[in-house]
């Protein structure tokens, strides 16, 4: 442990890269979750009119399960929203679905599923995506199980079950150790500046609870080891007090650098050029709950996103399931994203699209056949490419 805390600035690549290798070689699943670079390589080897053209809206561009969860707004309602925008871009929908499909697969092939539990999963993500992209509202009633579990859990959380389970207590202080390092002298003090701006200030005091005018400080400040395909980027956990006395409160910042988007997007897209400011507009168009909560920055040269940690802000951690969880899960989340992107669009365009949709149909799959030849090719690449991962790993070891 007292090695973390003796790594300096300069020394992070190295062992937050060996963090990664290890953690995609735990399992096919967490390969696929933190290979996101190699689906954007098939995708753009895909010849023209392989794949539909859906229309230009703000997409998830990184759109697998376990980027989806609740989230909560600044008044503590609670929504499964898409969770994680660092790749969002205004592109072709038809690329969350892709995306979706192969993490859901994967995840059915690590839970030792027959083989057409994929074809039923391709099935009911059609059947949902469509149902709402048509309108139809999503029911807590058709829920499912596992999806539930997670939402009532979110429901019940506090302050304190996130204080224990990100900084270990309710100590206002962040841990240096295995997950949190230290931060340099310049960089605490470029926190510090961060803090000091008005947009951040009325950031920290947004929620419902805190009074607009509350003092906010900076009580410690870490570099975070956090995530997976993100790991090299600059990451940093900040605990704020906001206000004082007996009625003060502290929230757990992420500041989280922004850099340009692999997922492809559409030539000559309105979007912003500064990397946090594209993140934090996906983010407001396709997870309103998550994208009011968030706020572009600069932490000396570098883009950053700042959002503020809530309790009830959970991810779905699929990785074994029954046939009927998965056709359930594969049903709702296809859901949360079709809802997120027919936002965006108008009646026109949403039949237009649903049209496009419903092509290549056949009488034995219930699914574009587009979807399904896109996720068996896919599902065989990724292996391929994850035994040689662990390969390469065990030789490194």
């Amino acid at each position: 442990m007292s090695s973390f805390k003796n790594i300096k600035p300069g020394d992070r690549l190295p062992v937050l890269k060996a963090e990664q290798t290890l953690k995609m070689a735990r399992s096919a699943h967490a390969y696929v979750r933190g290979s996101t670079v190699k689906f954007y390589e098939w995708l753009a080897a895909q010849k023209r009119g392989t794949l539909p053209e859906g229309p230009a809206v703000w997409i998830c561009g990184d759109c697998h399960a376990g980027n989806l969860g609740p989230v909560a707004d600044a008044e503590g309602r609670i929504k499964v929203q898409i969770r994680d925008l660092d790749q969002t871009v205004i592109g072709n929908p038809a690329h969350d679905l892709i995306r979706l499909a192969l993490s859901l697969a994967t995840a059915s092939r690590g839970s030792d599923l027959p083989g057409v539990t994929i074809a039923k999963i391709l099935e009911c993500m059609t059947e949902g995506y469509s149902q709402t992209l048509g309108g139809a509202a999503i029911s807590d009633d058709d829920m499912p199980g596992t999806i539930r579990t997670v939402v009532k859990k979110s429901t019940r959380r506090t302050w304190k079950h996130l204080a224990k389970e990100r900084i270990r207590d309710l100590t206002p202080k962040i841990p240096i150790g295995q997950k949190f390092w230290p931060l340099s002298s310049a960089e605490k003090r470029e926190i510090q500046r961060l803090f000091s701006e008005k947009a951040l200030r009325k950031l920290a005091t947004s929620l419902r609870s805190r009074d607009n005018d509350a003092e906010v400080d900076v009580v410690d400040s870490a570099y975070w080891m956090k995530g997976c395909s993100s790991l090299g980027l600059l990451r940093i956990a900040a605990l704020v007090k906001i206000g004082s006395g007996k009625s003060a409160e502290y929230s757990l910042m992420d500041i989280k650098e922004a850099v340009a988007a692999s997922a492809p997007c559409y030539r000559d897209a309105p979007m912003p050029r500064d990397n946090a400011k594209r993140v934090v507009e996906g983010a407001r168009q396709l997870s309103p709950y998550l994208g009011t909560r968030m706020l572009a920055a600069r932490v000396d040269d570098t883009s950053v996103f700042v959002r503020e940690l809530l309790p009830q802000d959970l991810k779905f951690e699929i990785e074994r399931m029954t046939v009927e969880e998965a056709v359930g899960v594969a049903t709702f989340l296809s859901q949360v994203v079709g809802r997120a992107h027919a936002r965006q669009m108008d009646e026109a365009t949403r039949q237009r699209w649903l049209k496009e949709l419903s092509k290549g149909r056949t009488k034995s799959l219930d699914a574009p056949s587009w979807l399904w030849t896109s996720v068996v090719a896919l599902i065989a690449s990724h292996e391929v490419a994850y035994l040689e991962h662990c390969r390469r790993y065990a030789i490194a070891a």
